[in-house]
């Protein structure tokens, strides 16, 4: 698995090897030990996955605070998708600066947002399926926070596909970064 890094830590690109003959392909697309080797001791408690039927459609940007905070390791299993990352961990050197990747099944591409992450994507192509596993604690009402998609303080270069129509009532009315509380801090 080749794994990536950028200029913000934490959050990491993982690419598994693709095994392929004329029949397709065979991905080992996660490993306990090999993930617990560059990113620690995390426990993957759920899977989630969720469709978008229509090009465009942006979910996001949405994060779990403390005592319920969950890291993601999202993937792309039909369709694409434009993934973000947003650092909201406070006294970050990068705080409010984002990563952004395409996923699509065929570059088998994952990208592991940690806690202290908001997270986001916009489907490229009509019924794209988002999966991703999540750390930490289980699904959690009041623990479930959101930041703006669109604040311009941050400036999330997203796809021109990108409809600010699709969005869910609850992300229409998300805050922007400036008056999020601080839910995570930087440690180092």
């Amino acid at each position: 698995m080749e794994v990536q890094t950028y200029d913000i830590a934490g959050v990491t690109l993982l690419t598994p090897r693709h095994i392929g003959d004329e029949r397709g392909y065979f991905a080992e697309t996660f490993r306990a030990d090999l993930f617990a080797k560059h990113f620690g001791d995390y426990s993957f408690v759920q899977d989630n996955e969720s469709r978008s039927a229509k090009a465009g459609t942006i979910r996001g940007l949405h994060f779990q605070s403390d005592p319920h905070a969950q890291g993601k390791l999202v993937r792309c299993t039909a369709g694409a998708l434009f993934d973000v990352a947003v650092d909201i961990r406070t006294g970050s050197p990068t705080y409010g600066q984002w990563v952004g990747e395409t996923l699509t099944p065929d570059n088998g591409r994952q990208l592991w947002v940690p806690p202290g992450f908001a997270h986001g994507f916009c489907s490229l192509e009509p019924d794209t399926v988002i999966a991703y596993k999540v750390t930490g604690s289980y699904y959690n009402v009041e623990c479930d926070k959101g930041l703006a998609w669109d604040d311009p303080a941050i400036g999330i270069q997203w796809p021109s596909a990108a409809d600010a129509d699709t969005l869910s009532a609850k992300d229409r009315k998300q805050p922007v970064l400036a008056d999020l509380p601080a839910y995570f801090s930087w440690s180092n």
